[in-house]
């Protein structure tokens, strides 16, 4: 039985954090049943959309004590963009907080006064780029997701977690609705209260399972990780990630890729509404592998059926000519610049030696995370492996391999841990 399972198993875990409602259910053989959480313990509290109320919110806060639970609900697939249209927070001596950041779109205010406060969230680095568009960015947090994932948990959703830890169960039906939607509904109001109704005490079990398996320290340093990181930059060439783009070969097709991507780029953000809903993406890859002449030809193709209207079919097809038009010195190159090493699978090719040091590294930090109960990629990066590997230090040892490391971002206790068997691992297949 591994960590994780004697946690999940162990019933008196479920019971120290004493910030949850009474065990009141009933107990079958093994795990006991988990109970349904129906209700927020003051119930569901009102919307803040107004100034004065975000007000009373702020000095409620301000005044209460410990760290405080924050969420955030997008309306992905349904909106332009990633911005929050509803934060939940909950803290001891300020109950629970459903606010509206269409009516209230600036919350520096609450952040000014969080700050220095630890935040609880689930999967932080979801949430904080649309808290961080609204003026909320924490200075200290905790990320449950991750120190579950830490904790060797082999489920690490909220409501997996709460379930397993605390005993539990949490409805999950609201999570893909549009929270756009206003007014919003009572069950999805319920549903958003509930999500951070125990993340505090979540928390606290969860910090008490990682200092028992010696891995509080290392979760510490993830999280300062992720509070200090800075926004991320602009994506390079966002159109190349159009699902199916593997398929487009041609650079007079990949420019086709890039007009109709931009063109309805630009009526997404203007219509406010996801860009999938205006064209799919394997719309735009069928007309940039057909390059049709006309509009005739490109109604016939899937995606642009009966149910398009001749002024977009219009419009789709201006962007085709567009990149129909094109000279040849501007049509887009086949790959970007690759900012690291190639693709693994060409380093046979390219450098059978630094494919044995990737295999014989990647072996090592398998086996490495098994014994510590951690997903690899928490354990060490694949990309700071495989930069490792394509360029390693010239003398290979300890304090090289560290320095290495370092240098491409893992954290003191990822260096401390893996250093030993990367070392070996580069040593043996140089050998």
């Amino acid at each position: 039985m591994t960590d994780a399972q004697e946690t999940a198993a162990d019933a008196a875990l479920r019971n120290t954090t004493g910030g949850g409602p009474p065990d009141d259910g009933e107990s079958s053989p093994g795990l006991p049943v988990p109970i349904p959480l129906l209700e927020p313990r003051e119930g569901i509290p009102p919307v803040v959309a107004d100034e004065s109320a975000l007000a009373e919110v702020i000095a409620a806060f301000a005044a209460g004590t410990g760290p405080v639970a924050v969420d955030a609900e997008r309306a992905s697939g349904y909106r332009y963009g990633q911005r929050a249209y509803l934060v939940q927070l909950r803290r001891e001596g300020a109950g629970s907080a459903l606010i509206d950041p269409v009516g209230c779109p600036d919350l520096s205010g609450l952040g000014e006064v969080l700050a220095g406060t630890e935040w609880i969230l689930h999967a932080a680095t979801q949430d904080l780029p649309c808290l961080r568009e609204i003026g909320m960015v924490p200075t200290s947090l905790f990320d449950t997701e991750l120190a579950g994932r830490l904790a060797g948990f082999p489920r690490v959703g909220l409501g997996a977690m709460v379930e397993s830890v605390l005993g539990y169960a949490l409805e999950k039906g609201h999570s893909a609705v549009d929270w756009s939607t206003r007014p919003l509904p009572e069950p999805w109001l319920r549903y958003a209260a509930l999500d951070v109704e125990l993340l505090v005490d979540l928390r606290d079990a969860l910090e008490k399972e990682l200092d028992r398996q010696g891995k509080l320290e290392w979760a510490r340093q993830e999280f300062d990780a992720i509070a200090a990181a800075p926004p991320a930059p602009p994506r390079k060439d966002p159109w190349r990630r159009t699902s199916g783009m593997h398929k487009v070969r041609r650079r007079r097709q990949m420019a086709v890729v890039r007009e109709l991507w931009t063109a309805r780029d630009r009526i997404a953000q203007r219509r406010d509404i996801s860009p999938g809903k205006v064209l799919g993406d394997a719309a735009i890859v069928e007309a940039a592998l057909a390059l049709p002449v006309n509009v005739h030809a490109l109604a016939a193709l899937p995606g642009y059926g009966q149910r398009m209207g001749r002024r977009q079919l219009d419009q789709w097809m201006a962007a085709v000519e567009r990149a129909r038009a094109l000279p040849d010195a501007e049509l887009p190159q086949p790959g970007q610049t690759p900012s690291g090493p190639p693709p693994p699978r060409s380093w046979a090719e390219k450098d059978p030696v630094a494919a044995a040091r990737l295999s014989a590294a990647r072996a090592a930090v398998s086996a490495l995370a098994e014994q510590l109960h951690l997903p690899q990629e928490n354990l060490i990066t694949p990309d700071t492996v495989r930069r490792l590997c394509w360029e390693p230090p010239q003398r290979v040892d300890a304090d090289t391999v560290a320095e290495t490391l370092t240098g491409h971002g893992a954290r003191p206790w990822q260096v401390e841990q893996v250093t030993p068997g990367l070392v070996t691992a580069l040593v043996q297949a140089q050998a």
